[in-house]
């Protein structure tokens, strides 16, 4: 049997595309995935204490889409979670994004007080800004604090997380985690936010359950793509991987996670805390605190950035560099030329999406594809 199409990848972005068009087009979709499982970096499992764990780093969905998170809500039910996180400053827990309520938590209340005003008075309540902007305040009470969160938050964070200053790294990146001027203390804003109720793994088992689909894991598509024949393909691995580094590999960081179980019931008082000038690890988490889980001990995972080696480790995030988007876009072109493949997701665009993102861009991506076929 000759597939309609074959989807590289079976993590939401390519779960997405199989389950629109097997759904919406009854084509036969055949989904090919390295790995031993689905959902990819989403993926989450029962460790051998019981508790739901995920494996690779902590995932809390948030969108402001309608769409988005009508069209998941078909596959699961959602745990309502509020994501908070904190970072260790100066030996305290402060809220992250850094906000009024830290400011209150570092500063002597006299000169918190007036650091607050100054930032009302600049840029008013409700304002989020990236901390290099806020390092250019004309107002010189506003450029001490942003000179203090940026060496007690952001330098070293971003010095473990990335091998590089915040300067350095493009702004949508530093932007991700602004300083916010408000009390708000969660680490999300938008408008729907949650983990499935019964696991990730199991919402993207739930998109794959069709028919029409096939799923072979444990399945390179470049150990088979000689023998697979299709109509269309949609690829979501890397893009550089799929033109045989014609351009030169696309560099991207990597992460290594160790998880520790503990008999307690509780230790962390938020879901996720972050170290950024102590230890060799960037941040800690505990599961049982976004899935609500009420299962006996508890378990925490710690996060260690590191370089990525293909074929050794697994790419999480693209860096974010003039030169490195430069060669994507040579990628770019050469995947334009193609008449029937198209690239979706983290790896297969290049790009640091959210989980969110990433769902709408599969959807878009579904669209294109039925109007080309």
């Amino acid at each position: 049997m000759t597939p309609d199409l074959v989807v590289v990848g079976a993590g939401l972005s390519g779960a997405v595309i199989a389950e629109r068009a097997a759904r919406e087009l009854s084509w036969r979709v055949l989904v090919i995935e390295r790995r031993g499982h689905v959902a990819g970096n989403a993926f989450d499992y029962l460790d051998q204490h019981g508790v739901r764990v995920h494996r690779y780093g902590p995932h809390v969905f948030h969108t402001n889409s309608e769409k988005v998170w009508s069209y998941l809500t078909r596959f699961t039910q959602w745990r309502r979670y509020q994501h908070r996180v904190r970072a260790v400053v100066e030996g305290r827990l402060v809220p992250l994004p850094f906000n009024l309520n830290s400011l209150a938590r570092v500063f002597p209340s006299t000169r918190a007080r007036s650091m607050r005003q100054a930032l009302l008075r600049q840029y008013g309540l409700g304002a989020s800004l990236p901390i290099l902007r806020l390092r250019d305040s004309p107002d010189y009470a506003v450029r001490v604090l942003a000179g203090y969160v940026y060496e007690q938050v952001y330098l070293g964070y971003t010095m473990k997380q990335w091998g590089l200053r915040p300067e350095d790294l493009d702004a949508s990146v530093t932007g991700r985690v602004p300083v916010r001027i408000s009390h708000d203390d969660r680490y999300f804003t938008d408008r729907f936010q949650g983990v499935p109720r019964h696991g990730y793994s199991a919402m993207v088992r739930r998109m794959l359950d069709h028919p029409n689909i096939q799923v072979l894991l444990d399945t390179d598509f470049h150990d088979v793509e000689q023998s697979v024949r299709y109509r269309c393909l949609v690829y979501t691995g890397p893009i550089d991987r799929f033109f045989d580094y014609r351009h030169g590999e696309l560099p991207y960081r990597s992460l290594r996670f160790e998880s520790r179980h503990s008999p307690r019931q509780r230790i962390q008082r938020s879901g996720a805390i972050t170290y950024p000038r102590q230890h060799e690890y960037t941040r800690t988490c505990e599961f049982k605190v976004l899935t609500g889980q009420r299962v006996a001990g508890t378990t925490i995972s710690f996060e260690y950035p590191q370089s990525h080696t293909p074929g050794r480790t697994t790419p999480y995030y693209p860096m974010p560099l003039p030169e490195s988007r430069a060669r994507y876009q040579l990628y770019a072109n050469d995947a334009a030329r193609l008449h029937n493949v198209l690239f979706c997701g983290r790896l297969g665009s290049y790009q640091y999406l959210n989980m969110d993102q990433a769902v709408a861009q599969a959807l878009k991506t579904f669209d294109r594809l039925r109007a080309q076929h």
